[in-house]
């Protein structure tokens, strides 16, 4: 049986992180010790980082793994961390929701774009970033799930 990409046991809530790096390794353990990915793809998860950031504006970053990083992939999933007082992702932007990808094949980019819509609403991120439940983060990104 096909794991959830999302579910609540893929989420932490109120997260301090001293380091964009260790944010994105929590991010890529969350994904790890669930069973979706191998460990090697936390590896590709940084190298993202020092192409190009992972920052999408809105306080909001999607790590994700590189295109290489993919067979490292076991199942498509998310993890969703919330960082209430933000971590730094450089060039003074600060990130208060991470939103870890692991996607098999193609199929991270319908999410990415889903993601994309949901969080490009300044008050969605901020919503989900005030959340005080996994339960309240599952609904609003429940279309992620569909």
């Amino acid at each position: 049986m096909a794991k959830d990409i999302l579910s609540t046991e893929n989420m932490e809530l109120g997260v301090q992180f001293a380091s964009k790096e260790e944010a994105v390794r929590h991010v890529g353990s969350i994904l790890l010790n669930n069973g979706y990915i191998q460990e090697s793809y936390i590896d590709k998860m940084l190298e993202r980082e020092e192409v190009a950031t992972t920052f999408m504006g809105n306080a909001l970053a999607i790590p994700h793994g590189t295109e290489e990083g993919k067979k490292d992939v076991l199942e498509t999933g998310l993890a969703v961390v919330t960082v209430p007082n933000g971590v730094d992702f450089g060039d003074g932007n600060t990130v208060n929701l991470l939103i870890g990808i692991a996607g098999k094949g193609d199929e991270h980019l319908e999410i990415l774009s889903q993601i994309a819509i949901i969080c490009s609403e300044a008050e969605n991120v901020e919503k989900l970033t005030q959340a005080s439940s996994k339960e309240e983060i599952m609904s609003m990104l429940q279309e992620v799930n569909g």
